[in-house]
């Protein structure tokens, strides 16, 4: 599927990748690593360092989510866990498992309306 070159975003998604952009620029800076050091331990280019702290939404989660684990960036405050924090953790993953093995795997939409009127 081709990538829409306008995409709708919320006000909250964009000011939260904003805002994971300046804490990875912070910590980047803070740890006194270049952008071109960090691009070439991630195995990207410059520019894309530079997009993400930029707060560009069409940068890939996974290279903000590494960026972040490079820069100590706290995710879902997860850093450092403490033995009841992964206990917590692991016992959130195991309900989401649950509960997305109890989901259907697909979402299609109805091929036609169903005739309801008695």
């Amino acid at each position: 599927m081709a990538k829409p070159k306008n995409r709708a975003y919320s006000r909250y998604s964009l000011e939260a990748i904003a805002m994971l952009g300046q804490l990875i620029r912070a910590g980047r800076i803070e740890r006194k690593i270049t952008a071109t050091e960090m691009a070439e331990r991630m195995g990207v280019s410059r520019w894309l360092i530079q997009s993400m702290e930029r707060g560009d939404p069409g940068c890939a989660i996974g290279a903000y989510f590494e960026a972040a684990a490079i820069t100590g960036v706290a995710l879902f405050d997860a850093d450092p866990l403490s033995e009841a924090e992964r206990d917590r953790l692991s016992a959130r993953r195991a309900a989401a498992g649950e509960k997305l093995s109890l989901l259907p795997t697909r979402v299609r939409k109805p091929r036609r309306a169903v005739n309801d009127d008695f």
